[in-house]
């Protein structure tokens, strides 16, 4: 028996006017996925544990079957994990995000955030900024008496990491007293109200962002500011292999679901051309699934573009990403194994909602399938929200894996 996780991050969503009160999900041309929900298992779940801030990283946790609420240790850590950098005890990691923020004569605070990716900046040019930023003298300087060090994410995703020392010699210990906010939850909305806060450490890295803005505001790039959010520390998740007795792997652009797949002792697997947009190596995925198989019992395929589509506001390019991942991912995948005559199974899940209406994230429960190629209920449901509050209700995401391999 194989196994197959596939993760439509972001995908699910809240009726939308202009799709007349359907879905993004409901309203894209889904045939494949729409065969698997009526032949397979279909119904919603709640990967984010109420009282948690929704996204990717609680969310995915859960569906890996790692309770973010006893594992969490924030996101940055997480993502530290995939690109191999060791943090020590008491080193502080930040996602660094290269961002768009209003160009105006005005104070810094009161300026809006544009874009969460700066327009999408691509990895190499988003790379060469950041390294440009922190060889700065003025930045390099003030970088340095924070404790800061950066390393560049191949895209406008950064990982900056805080030492120990530089905290302690502050005598600062405001980790958890520390607020960051999520730049894609804010599109359009001023600073202010979302710059670091908490202790004094909450000042340090607001002065690095006026200083970074003063600096990338007189360059070429969309790129004009830098974004410290998802703070997280060292942390350890339960060994895949040992909790399942299954062997597998993680296919992903996304740091952040390579980093859960790595620290569970998981094979990351980089496949060329994967971007974590819109425009990504669909066919490069489903090959890279289809060799892991061949020597491992499970796999995951992450697919990130329908919710960097939502934070754009891009509705066109979100049902445009769904309907890839339908006849792109899954469609192939599909036929290849069974084309194997082999036995397997898929679970395909969106991990939490993003939201048109808001272009940030939802915590409410989201549709899942669970196919087993043995089987067919033939329902007639498809896969959309409403169709999935029909089938079987999972009050926790950390159950799915367990239904998966029974």
């Amino acid at each position: 028996m194989k196994y197959v996780l596939i993760i439509g991050d972001g995908m699910a969503d809240n009726p939308v006017a202009g799709l007349d009160g359907k879905t993004p999900l409901e309203y894209a041309n889904t045939p494949a996925m729409d065969a698997l929900a009526s032949a397979g298992v279909l119904g919603s779940v709640l990967t984010v544990p109420k009282g948690m801030q929704a996204g990717s990283d609680t969310a995915i946790l859960s569906i890996f079957g790692s309770d973010p609420s006893i594992y969490y240790g924030g996101r940055a850590a997480l993502e530290a994990a995939a690109s191999g950098i060791k943090l020590e005890a008491g080193d502080i990691a930040y996602r660094c995000n290269m961002v768009t923020l209003e160009s105006a004569d005005i104070p810094f605070e009161d300026k809006k955030i544009l874009s969460h990716s700066a327009g999408g900046v691509a990895g190499d040019v988003a790379d060469a900024l950041i390294i440009d930023l922190f060889n700065t003298p003025v930045f390099k300087k003030a970088a340095e008496e924070a404790g800061i060090s950066i390393f560049p994410g191949g895209s406008f995703r950064h990982i900056a990491v805080q030492n120990s020392f530089a905290l302690q010699r502050k005598n600062d210990s405001s980790f958890e007293q520390l607020i960051l906010t999520p730049p894609h939850d804010h599109i359009g909305e001023t600073l202010g109200q979302h710059l670091p806060q908490g202790g004094d450490n909450a000042k340090v890295l607001t002065d690095l962002m006026r200083l970074a803005n003063e600096i990338l505001e007189n360059g070429d790039s969309q790129a004009n500011g830098i974004w410290f959010w998802a703070h997280g520390n060292a942390i350890g998740l339960p060994n895949f292999e040992k909790k399942y007795g299954k062997s597998g792997s993680v296919i992903s652009a996304v740091p952040l679901c390579q980093g859960i797949g790595v620290l569970m002792g998981l094979e990351k697997i980089t496949v060329e051309g994967a971007t974590g947009e819109l425009y990504t190596n669909y066919e490069g995925k489903v090959s890279a699934a289809l060799e892991s198989l061949k020597i491992n019992d499970f796999t995951t395929i992450h697919i990130e573009a329908p919710d960097e589509c939502t934070h754009n506001g891009d509705l066109k390019g979100k049902i445009q990403a769904i309907e890839w991942l339908d006849s792109r991912i899954i469609t192939p995948l599909k036929d290849s194994l069974d084309n194997q005559n082999i036995d397997y199974k898929l679970l395909v899940i969106s991990d939490h909602r993003t939201l048109l209406s808001t272009r940030g994230h939802c915590g409410e429960p989201v549709p899942y399938i669970i196919y087993d190629n043995r089987e067919d209920k033939k329902t007639g449901l498809k896969f959309c929200e409403k169709d999935a509050e029909k089938g079987l209700f999972i009050e926790t995401g950390t159950k799915l894996l367990e239904m998966l391999f029974k």
